[in-house]
């Protein structure tokens, strides 16, 4: 480690309290129950998609998302160490895992980043519109408000049946986005408070339909068993819905890791790091399996294969019918569900609001997004993600968003994990609070893999034509990276990227060799392999 990397690391483990930003920067002043509260908002994206899998796969549901969540924990330690690597930056597990890849690509690093951003700021509308949802679906089910649509774009080139339009839900929608907007726009203390208060009464439903239908209803095997997939038998086609499912499940449940978004306004990031992803973590151990378990057993194969409940926005009243209250209590278990969804919305623009404002700062994403108002808060990036999602509330398949998303979230996934091994080996010598045992991170590379084999063959479950159009969206940042780079910044990185970097270091070797290029290949082959042997009829 170089003298200069040596005082950086150093300093900030010692005095991280006295590292207090100045105007323009993070502030230092939350701890890891903060950052804890930030992501307990990702136990909620458990409604995004539990009614489209169990609708798709069948009774393999709950099977989908025990595996999808232990396989979500188990890569965790991975983001753990090498968040821990670098105290001084904001923008969650893509901004550590990118720096391992920027020596051998300056393409590759900001396409983690991009794709990690990509993946998480569409939570802001495909929450809002499951919310806005639940609140047409149980309080003005029988209106003519909710059949009103203005169509402004067929779009039906992309997928068929997609357009943009305006309905009363894009309107409400809309209407949650700027609250929660003007909510993290007072900075990050202030916002963990408020989702502390929040967290509790949000959670609250979610543990109460795990828990209560089983000692009401009991457990039904024959709800649960046998386990086949919806095709009735275990053959290719079978298969191909099984990945499919785990593809869409890993969009939630992978989801905690953006408890690591806020190392550098941890007042001890190197210990406070890692505390915050593992009790996030295991907070999701708990709902992401006892709520799908409890879903599916209590409604069985023909609840999940209702339509409202495919949609959405019948999972809130399927929900409600499950504790087995009257209207009252179905009324207000709806709100309590739509506080669970104003709770992941706010977790998801306070990530992805820093990914896109680290990522400015290192020389990625456009200059303007680097801005931080008085509050601490990265008010530029914030609109940014506003105004995005207010077009994305445009569109009318949700699912379909959902799907795009998270291809983009595997490739970010997968060059996260082999960053893991990557800084291990150019990095051998650098500070880590955590490290990740040698057999987890062997682990944790097959299952980057086999997240590619869900994204291969499970991507087009949900629509033909996603797997493209999410790997389209992924290769939109190359034009932008390549014009804050060469034209704003004139081929050189900003000082302080340089500095995290070591890439001052005229010692500094490239010891992983060819292995990282080895890595890309082998992905898109296991990608384009894993598409053609699948079977979608």
């Amino acid at each position: 480690m170089s003298a200069e990397r040596e005082m950086v690391v150093n300093s900030s483990s010692v005095h991280p309290e006295s590292s207090l930003a100045t105007t323009g920067e993070l502030k230092r002043e939350i701890t890891w129950k903060d950052a804890f509260w930030f992501a307990s908002g990702v136990p909620a994206l458990v409604l995004f998609s539990i009614g489209a899998i169990a609708s798709t796969v069948g009774n393999i549901s709950w099977v989908v998302w025990v595996l999808s969540i232990l396989m979500g924990f188990l890569q965790a330690f991975t983001y753990a160490e090498i968040a821990g690597m670098f105290p001084n930056k904001s923008g969650g597990a893509s901004v550590y895992g990118a720096m391992a890849w920027i020596r051998y690509s300056k393409l590759i690093a900001p396409l983690s980043v991009w794709c990690n951003w990509v993946a998480w700021s569409p939570v802001l509308a495909l929450g809002t519109q499951l919310a806005s949802g639940y609140v047409l679906n149980s309080f003005f089910s029988h209106s003519p408000i909710t059949t009103w649509q203005f169509t402004l774009l067929n779009l039906g080139w992309i997928k068929q049946g997609l357009s943009l339009r305006i309905n009363v839900s894009f309107i409400i929608s809309a209407a949650f986005l700027v609250l929660i907007f003007a909510i993290q726009h007072r900075g990050a203390l202030s916002a963990a408070r408020l989702q502390k208060v929040l967290a509790i009464a949000a959670l609250l439903p979610l543990l109460l339909v795990g828990i209560i239908p089983l000692f009401i209803h009991g457990i039904s095997f024959s709800n649960l068993f046998p386990l086949h997939p919806l095709s009735g038998s275990w053959d290719m086609k079978g298969w191909t819905l099984m990945f499919g499912g785990m593809f869409l499940a890993a969009w939630s449940t992978y989801g905690f890791e953006t408890a690591v978004c806020y190392t550098s306004e941890l007042k001890n990031p190197q210990k406070d790091t890692y505390k915050s992803i593992f009790a996030s973590g295991l907070l999701c151990i708990v709902i992401f399996t006892m709520v799908p378990f409890a879903f599916q057993d209590t409604l069985g194969l023909k609840g999940l294969l209702d339509p409202d409940v495919a949609s959405g926005a019948g999972v809130s009243k399927a929900m409600a019918h499950m504790l087995g209250g009257g209207v009252f209590i179905e009324g207000l278990f709806v709100l309590l569900l739509i506080l669970s969804l104003v709770l992941a919305i706010m977790t998801a623009m306070a990530g992805s609001s820093r990914t896109l404002y680290q990522a400015s700062v290192d020389g990625w994403f456009p200059k303007y997004l680097s801005h931080v108002n008085k509050n601490g808060a990265p008010t530029k990036a914030m609109w940014t993600d506003l105004t995005f999602n207010l077009i994305l509330l445009l569109l009318s398949d949700y699912t379909f968003i959902l799907a795009i998303a998270n291809v983009n979230y595997i490739i970010f996934n997968f060059l996260n994990l082999n960053a893991g091994w990557i800084h291990r080996i150019d990095r051998s010598n650098w500070s880590r609070p955590y490290k990740v045992p040698k057999w987890l991170l062997v682990t944790n590379i097959i299952f980057a893999f086999v997240n590619l084999i869900f994204v291969g063959m499970g991507a087009d479950i949900w629509g033909a034509g996603t797997l493209w159009t999410g790997l389209i969206c992924a290769a939109l940042i190359i034009p932008v990276f390549l014009f804050r780079h060469y034209v704003t910044d004139k081929g050189k990185f900003p000082e302080k990227m340089l500095k995290d970097m070591d890439m001052k270091n005229p010692s500094f070797v490239k010891r992983a060799g060819i292995w990282p290029y080895v890595t890309i290949i082998a992905a898109i082959l296991f990608i384009v392999i894993a598409h053609e042997i699948a079977v979608y009829h």
